[in-house]
């Protein structure tokens, strides 16, 4: 009678085993499930995220440039409206080469840096606000006038520290750029050429100013940008060091850069765009005709999927994927 008990209930039930099969079977169904309906919404925007991404590289914004790497700032003001109007979306210089770029689908990312920290580009008044026409203070106007452009930038630091020689006041604009969202960024203690210099003197330059950076400020910088574009007489040196760990070293011209899921990326030699019109040397090699080449090559252009956990690009695309980044890939 106990036999025939057990032999009807085998007969009612499933095996474990065959319990835990469907379980698995159910869960790679749903995943191929998302997976292809993530690559179907990114074929529906053209995500392209091997695609480039403009680095652009500003110095002074002052309203009687000295040289043609200033903006005045009706000039700068009418370069990020361009910006907004095309679908570019600012991220920092640190966003970019740790990939992590979150921006929403069918848009653009952008990297707006600032070198050798000058007033023009942050001064604060007596109650701690932007003054009126610094780069800051126009960026975040911009901002305020095209919902899903933040005011978003890295400012790559000197001794200079926008003209503060106080070491209170220092604290404060680099304290207010921390909290305020902006990524702040290595640039040499004296804005030398590191060219031909020895090891100890890169470190020196490098590593000095990124221990006051953090002392000021509790931010160790993510990136570097080289004075002049130069790099060390050995790469490495500028991204490790005793006292800094970049995980990105930033040139000083003339092309897009590639997407870090690339494989065209390398952090050793990230290339910036100089801002400024069609004019002598900068009709191929300026921000406004890559700006240019980019809006009429949009298959060239870096296209987010709005996902930042994927990397989604056409499936002819797929040798250019960097290794590292197969596990994110989202072909379609």
């Amino acid at each position: 009678m106990l036999a025939a008990v057990a032999i009807l209930a085998g007969c009612d039930s499933q095996p474990a085993t065959v319990k835990l099969t469907d379980t698995k079977v159910d869960a790679a169904a749903k995943l191929a499930a998302s997976k292809a309906a993530k690559a179907k919404a990114a074929a529906a925007v053209k995500a392209n995220e091997l695609g480039q991404i403009p680095v652009l590289m500003f110095h002074r914004i002052i309203d009687k440039p000295g040289t043609t790497d200033d903006r005045t700032p009706q000039q700068f003001r009418a370069d990020l409206e361009r910006l907004a109007r095309e679908g570019y979306v600012p991220i920092s210089a640190a966003e970019m080469v740790t990939g992590k770029i979150d921006i929403p689908a069918g848009k653009h990312p952008v990297v707006l840096t600032f070198d050798d920290s000058s007033p023009s580009q942050l001064t604060l008044n007596e109650v701690g606000v932007p003054a009126p026409n610094t780069a800051v203070s126009i960026l975040k106007d911009v901002a305020a006038k095209h919902p899903g452009f933040p005011a978003k930038a890295t400012f790559y630091v000197t001794r200079d520290m926008f003209g503060k020689s106080i070491r209170e006041e220092q604290a404060q604009v680099l304290g207010w750029l921390r909290d305020n969202g902006f990524d702040i960024g290595n640039h040499t203690r004296d804005h030398v050429n590191l060219r031909g210099r020895s090891h100890k003197e890169v470190e020196e330059q490098i590593g000095s100013i990124a221990k006051e950076i953090f002392a000021l400020s509790s931010v160790r910088p993510v990136s570097i940008a080289l004075p002049y574009g130069n790099q060390p007489s050995k790469k490495e040196w500028a991204l490790h060091g005793k006292l800094y760990n970049h995980k990105g070293a930033f040139l000083a011209g003339y092309t897009p850069a590639p997407a870090p899921f690339s494989k065209a990326f390398d952090p050793l030699g990230i290339p910036r765009i100089k801002v400024m019109e069609k004019k002598g040397d900068c009709k191929q090699f300026c921000s406004e005709a890559w700006l240019d080449w980019l809006k009429s090559n949009p298959d060239m252009r870096y296209t987010s999927d709005g996902d930042a956990s994927t990397v989604a690009y056409p499936k002819f695309k797929t040798p250019y994927l960097r290794k590292a980044f197969v596990k994110w890939s989202l072909p379609y």
